[in-house]
């Protein structure tokens, strides 16, 4: 099984960075493989929304995306991290989840594309304060994700109250909880989700 991690945080060695490591570092206690996707370290464009975008499921801009569309369509599970920004997912995340309008089209507008098998997902999501609206609105675009990739949202990981960078490393059951999301959703075991 390949669980694939993406990182949505700008920010290297901060906290969602972290989490999401210690997750992977669960996927490969459960047995699987890890990849591993830093978006910041990435060269890509947000949606243009071409006029005459192509129906086949494959965006038309050649960048960097097509690294990450090559790892989702490999993988067996998918974690995707963001910290909060202005109470939502990262740009980052929100510029990569967009540039999958032209494989949503494909599959529910022109049907030239089949869903894929479904899969195992989960979410991690890292904010300084503890608005749960933030984390609702975070969680509700990646949800719209995973429904387009027919990857079943299936646990979550909620960390609120942490900003200063690597500050998480002091919240041992919120590092304990990242790497039982990445066991679980490679045993699929346990509840939906936490949120610390």
């Amino acid at each position: 099984m390949l669980i694939l991690g993406i990182n949505g945080s700008p920010r290297k060695g901060g906290n969602t960075d972290i989490l999401l490591e210690r997750a992977l570092t669960g996927a490969k206690a459960a047995g699987a493989e890890t990849q591993r996707i830093n978006l910041g370290e990435l060269r890509f464009s947000p949606c243009l929304s071409c006029e005459n975008a192509r129906k086949d499921g494959v965006c038309k801009i050649n960048d960097d995306m097509q690294k990450v569309s090559i790892a989702i369509a490999k993988a067996d599970g998918i974690i995707i991290a963001s910290p909060v920004y202005f109470g939502s997912v990262s740009a980052q995340i929100k510029m990569m989840i967009d540039r999958f309008q032209c494989y949503w089209a494909a599959i529910f507008m022109h049907k030239t594309l089949k869903n894929p098998p479904a899969r195992p997902g989960a979410f991690i999501c890292v904010a300084a304060n503890s608005k749960k609206e933030f984390f609702e609105n975070s969680k509700e675009v990646v949800k719209n994700l995973f429904f387009t990739l027919n990857v079943k949202y299936s646990k979550e990981l909620l960390c609120a109250g942490v900003e200063g960078k690597g500050e998480v490393l002091k919240k041992t059951e919120c590092l304990q909880k990242a790497e039982k999301v990445g066991f679980e959703l490679v045993k699929k075991e346990g509840d939906d989700g936490c949120q610390i």
